[in-house]
């Protein structure tokens, strides 16, 4: 199993890229399961759960080719010859329960295992499985795994989803895009990831309007064609890297960034201190002194995200002041917190608030990655560090970040990835 030692010490300086979004690559690539002709998806991440995806789709039939020098990625759907998204793959990855819809719009059959992931909260499925129900789907769970079934295709109708769910939102728009009329899909979820899936649908011909407002209609058409799009950039590792360049007192220049992407997070980074610079494709943050203490909440879009909750945090360790950070979308995203105490954080936890003491000064150690976010946490606090950080689980990290370690390595931070006997 690989680790990664971090050695701390040195300000992080320069320009780096930011890859395509891992959130809004998984359901783009699931939805070319929508149609019967090939689709092109581009500025693809090389991410292990973008492999899984693959595999995902190779598992119901269809083919799919991966190309590095571009980024590009084919999906032939001419193929499809299942209708299983078999267990061995779906527990590693709970965005896997997105074929459902498509899978159910095109063959009106689904067979999806209950999925897995980061054990960062319940995420529980069943807004999927109520909304497709409007839709005229039933479900059955058995043996582990989500039986689904439209007898007489999908119809078109309004659905109130109880809570704007991101994958609940995805799934039922894609769905909805092959369902016979027209449906309106109210309280769904705003975020960009969501306005790129609806994006890449339009280039197969499906006829959506109002996405990144709480309402999204869907007029349903025979067939899709195929899909040609370029993934928009990840404002998760954007955001990672530019708390990396205040936390370490260097300046850092996220390259590809669409700043609308991140107005609320960025308007709390200049609250902490940090001198932020803005241009149509770029954002630049700078250590210029002193940083302060903050308070947010994590919120649905356009709020502060969730999956940024975790690196906010750590920068908040040199903060003077104590910040307090409220976590209201999954009720497990606090298993960071022992983690960073052990580099010398003082953090404390009271119900679905964490508490940062600051400044202090963190000193290496051994830690574990308990989840996706959290494992780009510890990395920088490990660049921030006096001394080795060593970061064991970084299985989770592989499966959101492109190649973390060669990035930092060009900003002059030290991380080293080995193989753990």
């Amino acid at each position: 199993m690989d680790l990664l030692k971090v050695t701390g010490g040195t300000p992080l300086h320069g320009s780096v890229q930011i890859s395509g979004a891992k959130n809004a690559a998984l359901p783009i690539l699931f939805a070319t399961i929508l149609s019967k002709k090939k689709s092109i998806i581009r500025n693809a991440p090389l991410l292990a759960d973008i492999n899984t995806t693959q595999k995902v789709l190779d598992a119901l039939g269809l083919k799919t080719l991966f190309t590095l020098e571009n980024h590009q990625i084919e999906v032939d759907g001419s193929t499809l010859t299942s209708i299983e998204a078999p267990y061995d793959l779906v527990r590693t990855m709970r965005a896997s329960v997105l074929v459902l819809g498509p899978l159910l719009a095109r063959t009106g059959e689904a067979k999806v295992s209950l999925p897995g992931g980061c054990a960062i909260g319940a995420r529980p499925v069943d807004f999927h499985l109520s909304a497709l129900e409007k839709l005229g789907a039933s479900f059955k769970i058995e043996g582990g795994y989500i039986y689904g079934i439209a007898k007489n295709g999908l119809k078109g109708a309004i659905i109130s989803l109880p809570f704007p769910s991101v994958g609940a939102t995805e799934n039922i728009v894609m769905a909805a895009a092959l369902a016979e009329g027209s449906s309106e899909i109210q309280n769904v979820a705003c975020e960009p990831e969501i306005v790129d899936l609806v994006r890449a649908l339009r280039t197969m011909g499906a006829k959506i309007s109002g996405e990144g407002t709480p309402i999204i209609k869907v007029t349903g058409v025979p067939e899709l064609q195929g899909m040609n799009h370029s993934i928009a950039p990840d404002r998760v590792e954007a955001a990672t890297f530019l708390c990396g360049a205040l936390l370490t007192k260097g300046k850092v220049t996220a390259l590809g960034i669409d700043q609308s992407y991140m107005k609320y997070p960025l308007d709390v980074l200049e609250r902490i201190g940090g001198k932020i610079t803005r241009t149509e494709n770029s954002i630049t943050a700078e250590y210029v002194g002193e940083l302060n203490s903050v308070h947010f909440t994590t919120e649905p879009f356009p709020g502060f995200p969730t999956d940024m909750q975790a690196q906010f945090m750590t920068l908040l360790t040199s903060a003077k002041g104590t910040s307090t950070i409220t976590e209201t979308i999954f009720e497990n995203r606090f298993m960071h917190v022992p983690e960073l105490n052990r580099l010398g954080a003082k953090i404390s936890i009271k119900g679905n608030q964490a508490l940062v003491d600051g400044p202090t000064a963190l000193s290496g150690a051994i830690v574990m990655a308990t989840d996706l976010r959290a494992s780009a946490s510890l990395v920088i606090a490990g660049l921030a560090a006096k001394g080795e950080t060593t970061i064991r689980r970084i299985y989770h990290l592989d499966r959101g970040y492109e190649q973390l370690e060669q990035k930092f390595a060009l900003l002059g931070g030290n991380v080293v990835r080995e193989f753990e006997k």
